[in-house]
């Protein structure tokens, strides 16, 4: 087996970094629960959005992000991502500040099953057998979380939904639009109803930013803490294989339920336990699936004849 290259360390480095800093953000939401969801998103929002404007002037890709706004496919694509992540992020938040944390980390384990099926619904693609399997599992994860609580894990499945649907979306717009100017669009689309919204909190004198300095600090972070991960992530995907991607993802979920469980306190009753153990299978199926799927193509690869 060949070395590994320094790009594949500097990419391995940077994916970690972008899946554990999104893992360990449940410990930054519960910081700003005073806040309410609404409000945090409001802020991720418009404190991201000046993040992106700073680091695209900086890196000179001012001209990307016009370049986006000039086609009108593309803003109407751009604007649906807005609103998929801004649901993700609203879902997400409420969760982590209602103690529904572990939740958050089942719909991220049950999301690329939510994509898979999402690609043959809306893009007709064919799944091979164990892609079925796993899909299988993961419906079944479902129903026995769902009989055991008797009802729904509604923040597992909308979050799993809005990011599979964000994912989409993406998708649609190829790859020409970059993930800080396409970042960067999404919360210009987005920037006028939450400011408009932080502007009604000021004015009723029900905001949370402004009063306590550390506080209105932490909200303005939240910038930051949402544009990192993701620009790590991007130059990640730059320099490693997907299946290697694929692999770091579930670092996320992880660690989101170590801090659940083991920060938060959040009980682990035997239904929920059960249900995570079959999702565990049902990625471990989904995973030995894209192994070999990408095995067989380096072999057709392989034996392709050589052409002079």
């Amino acid at each position: 087996m060949p070395p590994a290259s320094s790009s594949d360390r500097t990419g391995l480095a940077m994916g970690l970094g972008a899946y554990l800093l999104w893992g360990a953000i449940p410990l930054y939401f519960r910081m700003l629960e005073r806040a309410g969801a609404v409000e945090v998103v409001a802020h991720r929002i418009v404190w991201a959005l000046l993040f992106c404007v700073v680091v695209l002037v900086v890196t000179r890709q001012m001209h990307a992000v016009r370049e986006i706004l000039r086609h009108p496919r593309t803003v109407g694509l751009v604007t649906l991502a807005g609103m998929f992540i801004a649901a993700n992020w609203l879902v997400y938040i409420y969760g982590v500040n209602t103690g529904r944390t572990v939740d958050a980390a089942l719909g991220y384990f049950i999301n690329p099953l939510v994509t898979v099926l999402l690609a043959v619904l809306v893009l007709r693609e064919r799944l091979r057998p164990l892609q079925w399997a796993a899909c299988g599992l993961g419906a079944a994860a479902v129903v026995v979380i769902a009989v055991g609580y008797g009802k729904l894990p509604w923040i597992s499945l909308c979050l799993a939904g809005a990011f599979g649907m964000y994912g989409l979306v993406k998708n649609r717009m190829g790859r020409t639009v970059g993930a800080l100017p396409g970042l960067g669009a999404e919360t210009a689309v987005l920037a006028l109803p939450a400011a408009g919204f932080l502007v009604y909190l000021a004015a009723v004198d029900r905001g949370a930013f402004g009063g306590e300095v550390g506080f209105s600090l932490l909200l303005m972070l939240s910038g930051p803490a949402t544009a990192v991960p993701l620009l790590l992530f991007a130059a990640a995907a730059q320099r490693l294989r997907l299946s290697v991607i694929g692999m770091l993802q579930y670092a996320t979920p992880v660690l989101q339920l170590a801090v659940g469980v083991l920060l938060f306190h959040e009980p682990m009753p035997p239904e929920r336990l059960a249900g995570f153990v079959i999702v565990w299978i049902a990625v471990a199926v989904f995973s030995v699936d894209g192994v070999l799927a990408h095995r067989r193509m380096l072999r057709s690869v392989a034996d392709r004849p050589a052409h002079h």
